[in-house]
């Protein structure tokens, strides 16, 4: 049964290189999204992941301001927003670090990236790091 799962709803974060394929492209990345909307999982964002979507779905995604603004919304309605405490230096890219410090700040169980270095890592303080077909499995399955 899924009642657990639909009372205590799974936290993650979900890299910027997940979040934007999941909004442009659709497939399996879209496929974590709708686990937002059917109130299955609670993905976390702080402000610099925010920031950073922006600039880079701003770039490679010339939309009408109006456009913009409403996916903007949508994440700000949709996930919860956290500014993390710790400041961590686990990996040499900077962002990497801005990803693990919100899934800790979150208390979350799983990142979902496409991020080889992330991926590398495997687990942080008992956060799962996974592929976004990883987590759909682990959500097919019940876990």
């Amino acid at each position: 049964m899924n009642l657990d799962m639909d009372a205590n709803p799974v936290k993650v974060v979900l890299d910027t290189n997940i979040l934007i394929p999941a909004i442009a492209f659709g497939g399996k990345p879209q496929e974590v999204l709708n686990l937002v909307l059917e109130e299955k999982i609670i993905v976390f964002i702080s402000p610099i992941l925010l920031a950073e979507f922006k600039e880079i779905y701003r770039k490679k995604f010339p939309l009408s301001k109006e456009d913009f603004e409403l996916t903007i919304k949508n994440i700000e309605e949709l996930f919860e927003i956290i500014q993390p405490i710790k400041t961590l230096g686990v990996c040499r890219d900077e962002y990497d670090n801005r990803v693990l410090e919100a899934a800790l700040e979150g208390k979350c169980s799983y990142i979902i990236t496409g991020d080889k270095d992330l991926l590398d890592l495997g687990s942080f303080k008992n956060i799962e790091i996974l592929t976004t077909e990883q987590f759909l499995q682990i959500q097919d399955s019940g876990g």
